[in-house]
């Protein structure tokens, strides 16, 4: 079962965990800040303010930004100047990105702020952290990040709203004015002070957001796609020898392969239609889309793992620019580039159009007469009458498709931009963005592929007269779907029946189901 999301998260030296990001983008977890971090923070600040009134001009202190960064800024004018930045920066367009990249986005930034890395006042993180616990959402645009001096656009959206200004939506979901949602909830608007403006923007927060969920995604959906290739072998007559353990760590010892092929092998366990044909089968190998599965699917486990790493990694870093180091020198530096994040959301995007295609092959293969040993075309009812799934499987490919597209590296791009200082950029808030799509497209293509090969599975049993049934863990994970979407028949409006597939499928559902019998999978 998914495990019990924490209703709070603490912001500490400690820093945070994927399962926290989680927890307060999807689940609404109350964030806190400890009063070690606060104390650390303010320690920072004061360093800070030093620096501020010293004749010795500091980036982002007491100067300008980016190819402006020669222009030494009086005292009297450093509020309007984090006013500006802001503001200038708050540049977005396109539709609103989802509540939870926004809320995954502000949470990241709350904790780098946390760190004392970013010589920010207290208050500053205060106010973030409230608005993040007031369900209150900035309304962020798609277009505004060049993945580089960080995910600019889309943070200067969520800072503005701390200023009082800009677009955000409140716990309902319902766009209104930022000073009412703000009363409201008791916040009062932070004026910015010196540094501010450049801490709250300099971070590659949209970008670790967005790799950190799809990582939590992808690993639901990857061993959902050992279970519908499972099932996908039961409905072909396929065997289960291939998925074998000797045949995988010992020979070939990557552990994401033989973590799937165990996962199969798991639900194939005790099919009475995989025993069926152990004896007297004419063919000698499946096609590589069944023999192979373990083998695709296990390359993108372990590279799900490689991404996480770098993930990992990215949620141990305080990012800014310039930075407030240990030994109290404020330093300019480029790691807010976003190229770690972007190379590994790229190379995701590959992972999932591959898992995606190699589904769709299973499901084509089920529906055509001359490679499905029996079934009737497009598993319809009455063939030439009816089309079945035929028009399921055109869906299918358009997702695949366009996955392959979404492939695509974004990371590979770069345009240079504010005159030339920033002349080379990641483009990974792009990467991410074409990632939520992907994997998107991803568990529509196995919620297509369930319903397919379950289809074919029923067929089998009523056509063996009750002989060929599914093992238990099919059984389970057919009982489920079952019970909201209807197996074989004549045709009928079928688009809602593979919308409440996927649901089954993001929800958890059928890998629950087929672990009621299997136990825990990989």
């Amino acid at each position: 079962m998914t495990a019990a999301q924490p209703h709070e998260v603490t912001l500490s030296s400690a820093g945070v965990t994927p399962e926290d990001v989680i927890a307060v983008a999807r689940h609404n977890a109350k964030v806190m800040i400890s009063a070690e971090a606060l104390a650390g923070v303010e320690r920072v600040r004061e360093h800070i303010e030093k620096l501020a009134h010293s004749e010795t001009p500091a980036y982002g202190i007491s100067t300008g930004f980016g190819a402006l960064a020669n222009r030494h800024i009086p005292g009297d004018m450093r509020t309007q100047l984090q006013k500006s930045l802001i503001r200038s920066h708050s540049a977005g367009m396109g539709p609103a990105v989802e509540r939870e990249v926004v809320r995954a986005l502000m949470f990241l930034r709350a904790k780098t702020l946390a760190s004392g890395r970013t010589g920010v006042r207290p208050v500053v993180l205060q106010t973030m952290v409230d608005v993040l616990n007031a369900g209150i959402t900035p309304v962020v645009r798609e277009f505004g990040s060049l993945g580089c001096s960080g995910d600019l656009a889309p943070l200067s959206h969520c800072a503005l709203v701390l200023m009082g200004e800009g677009e955000a939506a409140g716990p309902d979901g319902v766009i209104r004015p930022v000073p009412e949602l703000l009363a409201e909830a008791g916040i009062t608007p932070v004026e910015l002070a010196e540094k501010e403006g450049l801490a709250l923007v300099n971070g590659t927060d949209g970008m670790l957001g967005m790799l950190l969920m799809a990582i939590a995604d992808l690993r639901l959906l990857l061993t959902t796609a050992d279970i519908t290739a499972a099932l996908s072998v039961e409905g072909l007559l396929g065997t289960d020898q291939v998925f074998v353990p000797e045949l995988h760590m010992e020979l070939r010892p990557h552990p994401g392969q033989a973590a799937s092929a165990e996962n199969m092998l798991a639900v194939l366990a005790n099919s009475p239609i995989v025993a069926s044909h152990r004896v007297g089968d004419s063919r000698v190998q499946d096609a590589y889309s069944l023999r192979c599965a373990p083998q695709v699917a296990g390359a993108a486990r372990d590279t799900v793992d490689h991404a996480l790493m770098v993930a990992t990694r990215e949620l141990a870093a305080a990012i800014d620019n310039p930075v407030v180091l240990p030994d109290g020198r404020v330093s300019s530096n480029g790691n807010f580039h976003g190229a770690p994040v972007a190379y590994v959301l790229d190379f995701l995007a590959i992972v999932s159009a591959d898992v995606a295609s190699i589904a769709e092959r299973r499901t084509d293969r089920m529906l055509d007469p001359a490679r499905s040993h029996g079934l009737p075309a497009f598993l319809a009812g009455d063939p030439g009458v009816d089309s079945g799934l035929m028009i399921a499987q055109y869906t299918q490919a358009g997702l695949v498709s366009d996955s392959k597209r979404l492939a695509v590296p974004a990371s590979v791009d770069s345009i240079p931009s504010s005159a030339m200082q920033e002349d080379h950029v990641s483009m990974g808030w792009h990467a991410a963005r074409k990632l939520r799509k992907s994997v998107e497209n991803l568990r529509r293509v196995l919620a297509i592929e369930l319903v397919t090969a379950t289809r074919a599975i029923d067929m089998r049993t009523a056509m063996s007269d009750g002989v060929l049934v599914p093992g238990p863990a099919g059984a389970a994970v057919i009982e489920v779907l079952r019970a909201t979407v209807p197996g074989p028949g004549s045709d009928r409006f079928l688009s809602p029946e593979l919308e409440e597939a996927d649901r089954l499928v993001g929800s958890g559902a059928i890998r629950d189901a087929a672990e009621q019998a299997t136990g825990p999978l990989h």
